[in-house]
């Protein structure tokens, strides 16, 4: 699977928009993703709305560069019905990386920005898309476009952080 060594985040886009067969593609990949007894506790916002996007890159200091992308993705979790609510947050970093793995291999950029489990970033998220929190949590924010910066990935292996038993 080449697109784990070839992701990157991407953090500046393009002025271009991104085709809606491509984002379903990048939601399919994230609903693929495995969850604690398949609870699949999963929604998405799929947001091209300037303005919307505007106030979502001020849901914290490191939001900001949702504001140039054309598309963000807020993966959302729900609050009902799941048998390991604990979890959900867990099932929602699988869906995530997979989205990232999906954007690589359609040739697009997209960068993971962290919003739960800080409530304040939460809440931002959530007023900005009038979310029902009684339902839903934002968990992230996913900027994705046409990359307009190209770098090689980083080898972050560490042979002194693996540990052999037996």
């Amino acid at each position: 699977m080449n697109e784990i060594w070839k992701r990157i985040s991407v953090r500046k886009f393009e002025d271009r928009p991104v085709e809606d067969e491509k984002i379903e593609q990048i939601l399919r990949a994230a609903m693929a993703a495995p969850s604690a007894a398949n609870q699949q506790p999963w929604e998405f916002y799929v947001v091209r709305d300037p303005e919307v996007i505007k106030k979502l890159s001020k849901a914290s200091l490191y939001a900001r560069p949702a504001a140039g992308a054309p598309v963000v993705i807020v993966p959302c979790f729900r609050q009902e019905g799941l048998r390991f609510k604990e979890s959900a947050e867990i099932d929602l970093a699988t869906a995530t990386e997979n989205m990232l793995l999906e954007i690589t291999s359609l040739g697009l950029g997209g960068v993971w920005l962290g919003i739960a489990p800080d409530e304040t970033r939460m809440r931002k998220v959530e007023e900005a898309l009038a979310i029902d929190t009684e339902k839903l949590r934002a968990f992230a924010l996913v900027p994705v476009g046409y990359p307009a910066e190209e770098r090689e990935q980083q080898d972050r292996f560490d042979a002194d952080r693996i540990h052999y038993v037996g």
